[in-house]
């Protein structure tokens, strides 16, 4: 991984850069914000960086031996920790599971917890990072460094450590062998052993802005640019957010052909067909119902802002841009903040296991009311 390939964050770059360009690379190092931003990119590109052996222009070369094991997860001195699942009561290192992360690695440059969960085969799980790896890495780190001048520790959500490996750890991180360097990413640094955290040298990463986000999806996507910039803000600055969003695009898709049967039955008042309609979403099931009425919600607000004819406001997709051209003129200053309360109003009373068919036709019958309005 070199800088380069990490999106954004410059001055945390060149902040990293210069530790190593300079000769001052600090013991022990937190790279902390929002999940999915880049963060253990970012820490990799740094550990690459510092064993590259032809640095060029300010970023590794990426071709040296140093460079590509890296690109494998091979480095020699380079030691990984991350949560695991303890099986049985067993000692639970992350050395046991360094095929599965290897692979997730490979896969996951933006560390999305879920599918980690997934490669360990255990979505219920609580991974921890246990006392066992603090004596493991303690031993490892005991010995000199094998090719580079320094040996680098990647820790992936120290806020996972358990106290008794915290404890352990402490003493290493404030006394740190001269060829050593932690390099902690956190998703929530505020779980982190006061002790521990008051040690490091922090960089805080900011979210990733929607232009980057939208940029991004087109690129490895293909998602058209209004449908890019529609998903990034939903995303709120999260690459892994974002691309949850478009594995649920057919989802959406079919909440909007339901979103734009409603207000049409709605507004022609087909009581009969808003029955049947009723059944229908109904039938979808709990959690998809629960759905459906958050992105009703989200439909709305857009509608309602698409009628201050600043499209940098909107974010809808193709479709839904199309549809709101005629249906926004419904949604204004007396009917919005109604419409959004008895959909939220749905989803709780959906949430609470009430009748979803007597749930929905009520809504309909609201919003015949309210579209009026």
């Amino acid at each position: 991984m070199k800088f380069s390939d990490v999106l954004s964050h410059e001055s945390a770059k060149s902040r990293l850069r210069s530790f190593v360009d300079n000769g001052r690379i600090p013991h022990a190092i937190l790279i902390e914000g929002q999940a999915g931003i880049g963060k253990f990119a970012l820490a990799r590109a740094f550990a690459q960086y510092i064993h590259c052996e032809n640095r060029i222009n300010g970023d590794s070369c990426g071709v040296c031996p140093s460079c590509m094991q890296h690109k494998s997860f091979n480095h020699i001195d380079t030691h990984f920790i991350f949560p695991v699942i303890k099986k049985s009561g067993k000692s639970a290192i992350s050395d046991d599971y360094i095929e599965e992360w290897r692979e997730y690695l490979a896969q996951n440059k933006y560390m999305d917890f879920e599918k980690w969960l997934l490669n360990l085969d255990n979505l219920n799980a609580q991974p921890h990072i246990f006392v066992d790896e603090s004596v493991d890495i303690i031993r490892k780190l005991n010995f000199t460094a094998h090719k580079a001048k320094y040996k680098i520790v990647l820790l992936w959500l120290p806020e996972r450590m358990k106290i008794e490996c915290s404890n352990k750890l402490l003493k290493l991180i404030e006394e740190p062998y001269s060829d050593t360097i932690f390099v902690m990413v956190s998703n929530d640094s505020k779980q982190i052993l006061p002790t521990i955290y008051s040690r490091t040298q922090r960089i805080e990463l900011l979210r990733l802005g929607d232009e980057v986000v939208a940029n991004y999806l087109m690129q490895k996507h293909a998602v058209d640019s209004m449908e890019a910039l529609s998903i990034a803000h939903l995303a709120e600055g999260s690459i892994n957010k974002a691309e949850r969003e478009i594995d649920i695009s057919k989802e959406s898709s079919k909440f909007f052909d339901l979103f734009v049967e409603l207000m049409r039955l709605a507004y022609q008042r087909k009581i009969h067909e808003l029955k049947r309609l009723s059944n229908d979403i109904a039938s979808l099931g709990r959690e998809q119902s629960i759905q459906f009425l958050i992105y009703c919600q989200r439909l709305i607000r857009e509608n309602f802002i698409f009628n201050l004819n600043m499209k940098e406001l909107n974010y809808m997709n193709n479709k839904e841009s199309q549809f709101s051209v005629n249906f926004a003129r419904f949604i204004n200053e007396r009917n919005v903040q109604k419409l959004v309360d008895i959909l939220d109003k749905a989803q709780i009373d959906i949430s609470g296991n009430v009748n979803a068919k007597i749930v929905f036709f009520d809504l309909s019958i609201k919003i015949i009311l309210l579209l009026k309005s």
